[in-house]
């Protein structure tokens, strides 16, 4: 059984100190880093269901905390200084010496996706992409979801104000839909599917392609 101790590393970076909440896997064969949106923290529901199950799949889970988070700021910094504090905490993730694959929720997929290929990412995981705010589809960030220049899963709520699943464009990714999530992937009572499921659906379509990957 997959020892699910919680180990908590500082790092220093040039956007200030951040934190990383390793769950290891016994015999790992990736590290899976992911990273908060704007507005929340580790604690959202997709990122601690990923952190329990994917260790048990031979996948190491770090959990970011960007250093605007760690500071106790309740508004994310620009994109440019997200990106500065991933780019200083990517060594430490890299430091086992497993391929990483770089993840995020919302904003932090974002980072995710414009990083990768820079820091030699093996994958991107973006949870809840905000393909556009909510209401306005015209201004689009599909650009950089487009060029992740890595294999890249998608995880969308099927009611996510911030883009649904159709509205996405076609690419080089693949994308897994959570029928009635919202942005937190919350589901409402009267869904055909309760919470504990939707959470699977997100467990399960990560756990595939993280087999994949190798």
């Amino acid at each position: 059984m997959t020892d699910l101790t919680e180990v908590t590393q500082d790092v220093e970076t040039d956007a200030g100190p951040a934190r990383i909440t390793w769950r290891h896997a016994d015999r790992p064969r990736l590290v899976l880093a992911v990273s908060h949106g704007a507005g929340g923290g580790i604690g959202a529901r997709d990122l601690q269901a990923l952190a329990r199950v994917l260790p048990g799949q031979g996948v190491t889970v770090a959990l970011v905390e960007q250093p605007w988070r760690v500071a106790g700021k309740k508004l994310a910094p620009a994109p440019k200084t997200l990106d500065l504090g991933w780019r200083g905490i990517w060594p430490a993730l890299a430091e086992p010496g497993l391929p990483v694959v770089s993840g995020g929720r919302s904003a932090g997929a974002r980072v995710a996706c414009r990083t990768a290929v820079e820091l030699g990412a093996r994958a991107v995981l973006a949870l809840s992409f905000p393909l556009h705010p909510p209401g306005k589809p015209e201004k689009s960030r599909a650009d950089e979801l487009l060029g992740s220049g890595v294999p890249t899963l998608v995880v969308q709520g099927g009611n996510d104000p911030f883009g649904r699943p159709e509205e996405f464009p076609k690419g080089a990714y693949e994308l897994v839909e959570v029928p009635y999530g919202d942005h937190g992937f919350a589901v409402p009572k009267r869904a055909e599917i309760t919470q504990e499921q939707a959470l699977e659906i997100i467990t399960d379509g990560v756990t595939r392609w993280t087999a994949s990957l190798g």
